[in-house]
């Protein structure tokens, strides 16, 4: 894939924040013992054994699929149903064509309040997966610098103003790259993504059958991982904030994904 064509599979965001939606803005807040990430994981087929091809159209098609649903994405639903027709593994193309139900059969304007107020107004389940580990803290800089270096080794750059670490991107990059080094980033915030995973699970989204889709083919959490995801659970990300400002101005803020016209419609 070219850098062009992997700009344009993610829109760039904005820092306009969403403001036409059912509820406020909310600053982080710690995760606590009642919130997701304490919701076990659903008893799902074993999805590890999905074939290179699989995985890489669960990953083409959920990155395209957790980008904002403007009207060029609901206007695609042929192509959409036609994409997840070929994953052959029949539990994951379930996942997809379920969802892909939802999507379809769903008035966009709900749609579209449903997505900003599941990923734009709640972070705990934002879609940046480093935030998730480090907060807004130095690491987490060092963690999007790696990312970056990463994607820059395989001639993949992002849109200007984007941070690495958005999960349609990551998403993105695994299904160019492939197995091994594409799907590296996915492995390595493994405990982010099951953060992610059971926050979706509490609010009971749609969204959700798509990630647990994507956790189904990632390796199974060890128990460090668990306890680890517990603890994070309570404990909410790190909150300390100096050395991000060579970053750039926009900091790390976790949301919006899109922009406030969008989301007052």
């Amino acid at each position: 894939m070219t850098d062009a064509s992997f700009e344009a599979v993610i829109p760039a965001p904005t820092n306009d924040v969403a403001s036409a939606t059912d509820a406020p803005v909310k600053a982080a807040t710690p995760m606590t013992s009642a919130d997701a990430a304490l919701v076990p994981a659903p008893d799902v087929p074993p999805a590890t054994d999905a074939s290179v091809a699989d995985r890489t159209r669960l990953f083409q098609l959920a990155a395209v699929l957790l980008t904002y649903p403007d009207e060029v994405l609901l206007d695609a639903a042929d192509e959409l149903r036609g994409a997840a027709a070929r994953i052959e593994h029949p539990w994951l193309r379930g996942q997809v064509e379920e969802f892909l139900a939802w999507l379809t059969g769903t008035a966009p304007i709900d749609v579209q309040r449903h997505y900003v107020r599941t990923f734009d107004l709640r972070r705990r389940s934002g879609l940046y997966l480093t935030y998730y580990l480090h907060g807004d803290t130095r690491r987490r800089g060092m963690a999007l610098l790696v990312l970056k270096q990463r994607y820059r080794a395989h001639g993949l750059r992002l849109a200007p103003g984007e941070l690495p670490d958005l999960l349609p991107i990551v998403l993105e990059f695994a299904a160019t790259v492939g197995p091994g080094e594409g799907e590296a980033p996915l492995r390595q915030h493994r405990r982010g993504v099951e953060l992610f995973r059971a926050a979706l699970a509490d609010l009971g989204t749609p969204y959700g059958l798509l990630i647990e889709a994507i956790t189904a083919v990632l390796p199974e959490l060890t128990e460090a991982d668990r306890e680890a995801v517990a603890q994070l659970a309570l404990d909410g990300p790190p909150v300390e904030s100096v050395g991000l400002d060579s970053l750039g101005p926009d900091g790390l803020a976790p949301y919006p994904t899109c922009s406030s016209s969008e989301a007052q419609r």
